[in-house]
Formats: structure tokens, sequence, C-alpha cells
């Protein structure tokens, strides 16, 4: 299990929160990265208290969605963070993925294809005529040209996704059991990884109640 990584969805403004998350997923069985998302990063001293982790697997999910130079001048003014993972949606465009991945040195850029909470009805809402999978075939080959370092899509499109997209696949949308809360395309650990999941993200389903117990939960699961 140590080839792969779970990264726990870090989703809080509560410094002392996220401490009893890190110190409670500490572990000799799976690899553990940790994902700050927009909620934590923007709080009063979420930026702060990312600065200062030492020997953690730091993943920053910025999603950054805007002009090739913002895209740019984001990643360099987050450069102190030293983090190790960077998220950038592909509908940012071509252009702004390659400006991303020209200034992200030892940062992975990671593209992101469509979120986890949308489905076919919520595109065509949106303004999209393609589905789900077809756009994120599409996405895949975007990242592909751009030269990303890893992909987010959902676990039911890994096994398209890994056909045009070779570097490592990350997946959202995972749940031991089968409530959805607010994403609609989800699978099991175990079998995101059966589809070719290399780093999967778990947020509520070790963060809610005894974070040690869903932990222990977790590795049973992976180890059936």
């Amino acid at each position: 299990m140590k080839k792969n990584k779970i990264f726990v969805a870090c989703d809080s403004t509560s410094i002392s929160k996220i401490k009893k998350i890190i110190k409670y997923t500490s572990n000799t069985k799976i690899k553990i990265g940790y994902k700050f998302g927009l909620e934590f990063l923007n709080s009063k001293h979420g930026r702060n208290f990312v600065s200062k982790l030492k020997k953690k697997i730091i993943f920053a999910d910025l999603k950054l969605h805007d002009i090739p130079n913002t895209c740019v001048s984001t990643i360099k003014a987050i450069k102190d963070l030293k983090v190790n993972y960077l998220t950038i949606h592909i509908s940012s465009g071509l252009q702004a993925l390659k400006a991303a991945k020209k200034v992200s040195g030892s940062i992975r850029l990671v593209g992101v294809s469509v979120l986890t909470s949308l489905d076919n009805k919520e595109l065509k809402e949106i303004g999209f005529r393609n589905s789900v999978k077809k756009l994120v075939v599409h996405q895949a080959r975007l990242a592909k040209k751009a030269k990303l370092d890893a992909i987010v899509c959902s676990p039911q499109e890994v096994k398209i996704v890994k056909k045009i997209f070779k570097n490592e696949i990350i997946t959202p949308g995972i749940r031991f059991k089968s409530k959805n809360n607010d994403q609609k395309r989800v699978l099991t650990p175990k079998e995101a990884y059966k589809n070719g999941s290399h780093s999967l993200v778990i947020g509520r389903n070790i963060t809610k109640g005894d974070i040690k117990k869903n932990v222990k939960t977790l590795i049973d699961h992976l180890n059936q």
C-alpha cells in the first residue's frame, strides 16, 4: 500500500483540528499527504501554519482558474510555502496550463478535470454539450499536451483517463460506504485503486469522528 498515497482533505479553519488530523492520521501502513484548500489557506492563520509544516507531503488545492499571467503570478507568490502539489483547472486553457507548468519548478502541477460534484445534467445547465466522460477525455488530452505532472478526475473516469494520461492520477470522490454527500461520481478506495488511481483524496470519511479508527478502517478495507 505504501506505493499509493492518501491525501487527507483538511477542510477546516481550525488550527487545533488540523493538528489533530495530522497527529492521528500518522501511521506506518499507508503514505499520507495533506490537502489544504481555499477554506484553510484563506483563513486567518492557515497560510502561516502550512508554511511551517516540515517533512509532510503538502497538497495546495487552490484550483487556479484564470488567465495565464495571473496563474503564473499566483504560483510565484506561493513558492515560499514549499508545497509538493498544486491544482489548476484544465478549463483555464492550454496556454495557462503551459505557462503555469513553465514556472512550477519542483511543484507537481495537477490539472483538475470535471468536478466530482457535477453530473451530465449539471454540465448541461452550465452550458457544456459534452457528457462528463467526453469532457474528461478531452481534458486529459490537454493535460498531456501541457505536460502536467498529475490529473484529478473522479474514480469512475480513471480507466479512460489512464489510456491517455500516463502520469499520476489523483481521485477525490472516495467513500467507504454508498453515501455521496455533495459528490455525484464516487467509488470506494479499493474500487478506485482497482480502476488505476495512484492517489486518493479522502476527507470526511477520515476526519469526521474517531480519526484513528477511521484510518484503521481504511487500512482494513484496502487489505480485504
